[in-house]
This record gives C-alpha cells, sequence and structure tokens, in this order.
C-alpha cells in the first residue's frame, strides 16, 4: 500500500511542487505551497461538498431518527429496518459523509509530507526525468522562514482559523427541542469543550513544525470553511411535520374496521386523509 501511494500520489505530488518551485519568480516554495494546495482542494471540491451536504441532511433528520430509536429500543433489529427504510425515503445514508472524507484524508496526509520535502533539495532523486530542477528553493515569505518552526504568527492564525470553522458547525447542529435528557447535555458539554481544546491543540502543534505545515494547514481550513458554508447554503432544509400525513387507497378497497383504525392515530396529533382511487 505504502509503495502504490508513493507511485500514484507522492511522487506526482511532489514533482507538481518543485515544477511550481522552479516556475515561480524567486523560486519562493511559499506560492508553490498555495497553488499546489488550492488546485488540490479544487480537485477534491466535489467529494467535500457532497460529505457536507450528507451531514447536514442527517442533522435535520436527527429528530425523527431519535423517535424511532424511541419507538423500537426494546426490538434493535425492528429498529434497524424502520431506520433503513427511514434513510431509503429521505435518500440519506449514514456513510454518505464518511466514504467521501476517507477519498480525502490520503491524498492530505501525503500532501502533508510532500511539504515537509519540498523544503530542502534532499529528495530530487524523487523527480521525474522530465521535471526542472531549481537552482535554490526560497524557504522565506514575509519574513518568516518556512522552512523552521514560526512560534506566534502562523500558529496563531493556525488556531483562529480552527475556532472559527468549530464554531461555524457547531452553529449547524445547535440541539434540537426534542434532544433532551443526560445523553444529549454530554454531548453540547463535549462539543463545546471540543470547540476551544481543539484551537489550543493546533496552535501548540503548530508551534513544533516546520512554518510551511501550519501555513497548508491555514489554507486548508480556511477551504473547509467555504465549502461548509457553501453546502449550508444549497442544501435544502428537510421539514418533516407530523400534522398531516396523506395516504393513498389504490385499490379503493379501504374496510371500515381499517379506516377507523387508521383515524385514531388522529389522537396523537396526527391528521390522517384517506384518499380513493378512481
Amino acid at each position: 500500500m505504502k509503495a502504490i501511494l508513493k507511485a500514484i500520489l507522492y511522487r506526482p505530488l511532489y514533482n507538481a511542487l518543485i515544477f511550481l518551485v522552479w516556475f515561480i519568480p524567486g523560486h519562493n516554495v511559499a506560492w508553490a505551497i498555495i497553488i499546489l494546495t488550492v488546485v488540490v482542494r479544487l480537485a477534491l471540491l466535489p467529494p467535500s461538498l457532497k460529505a457536507n451536504r450528507s451531514q447536514i441532511r442527517m442533522h435535520h433528520l436527527q429528530p425523527e431518527m431519535r423517535k424511532l430509536q424511541e419507538k423500537y429500543k426494546d426490538d434493535k433489529q425492528a429498529q434497524s429496518k424502520a431506520l433503513m427504510e427511514f434513510y431509503k425515503k429521505h435518500k440519506v445514508s449514514p456513510w454518505g459523509s464518511c466514504l467521501p472524507l476517507l477519498i480525502q484524508l490520503p491524498i492530505l496526509i501525503v500532501l502533508y509530507y510532500v511539504f515537509i520535502n519540498g523544503l530542502s533539495m534532499e529528495r530530487f532523486d524523487l523527480l521525474y526525468a522530465f521535471t526542472p530542477r531549481p537552482e535554490v528553493i526560497n524557504t522565506i515569505w514575509l519574513g518568516i522562514d518556512l522552512a523552521k518552526p514560526d512560534k506566534f504568527i502562523f500558529p496563531i492564525i493556525a488556531g483562529a482559523m480552527q475556532f472559527i470553522q468549530g464554531w461555524q458547525m457547531q452553529s449547524q447542529f445547535k440541539p434540537s427541542p426534542t434532544s433532551q435528557g443526560k445523553g444529549a447535555d454530554m454531548q453540547g458539554m463535549l462539543s463545546k469543550q471540543m470547540l476551544y481544546i481543539m484551537p489550543v491543540f493546533t496552535v501548540i502543534i503548530s508551534m513544533s513544525l516546520p512554518a510551511a505545515l501550519p501555513l497548508y494547514w491555514i489554507l486548508t481550513t480556511i477551504f473547509g470553511i467555504f465549502v461548509w458554508w457553501w453546502a449550508e447554503k444549497t442544501t435544502p432544509k428537510i421539514e418533516i411535520s407530523d400534522e398531516k400525513l396523506e395516504i393513498s387507497d389504490k385499490q379503493g378497497a379501504w374496510t371500515k374496521e381499517k379506516k377507523e383504525e387508521i383515524h385514531k392515530s388522529t389522537k396523537h396529533g396526527v391528521e390522517v386523509t384517506v384518499r380513493r382511487k378512481k
């Protein structure tokens, strides 16, 4: 697997980075990192949007899913069947937000190592024969040496972007009125803690890494913030109302007993309309 990733991801991305360093006036690696990160993130835009939209849709459906789980809490097999039918009806998948992320993860990890090794000319042995070789790699950008750890500017910006992204997602995933109890309270408390812990963790880790990597993290997080915003704007909100449930009598053969049984559900606040097919 390692050899496959090296052949299909690592070497091509490393060669692309060095080509950009050679092509850019001044051979500045910062601009090469920015360009390559943007290109890769644009290539990953479709799965990113798909994952975010799926996550948003699943959140919209959470209240109804909890009702099904509560209804069949004593029968796990019936619960699983009901949930699968529910997913099929609303055209969502519990794996819809995971699979696209699994596609992106290897690429982003490989890109991380590409930027580490792209700060010097020590791995030029990985270059293809047709890739031009720059005479020098300039690692100074905005007065910061990207080959060395930056203790303040990039780590703080990376932490701030991490906080904005976390706040953005929490503002979307506010607890619904139906999510009550100790489980929901614990989930909300952990979510709030992570909102502040992750930015601090990002700052601490970034201080120990070459500044090129916090720069890469900043760019990736900004891109993620934009993608999430766009997914929120373009994902229609799913409204599930219990006020009216329409049942179509396709065969025109509802018995009196069946109709009476259906109309009993109005006691629970559900209005049922029975339609006959002419």
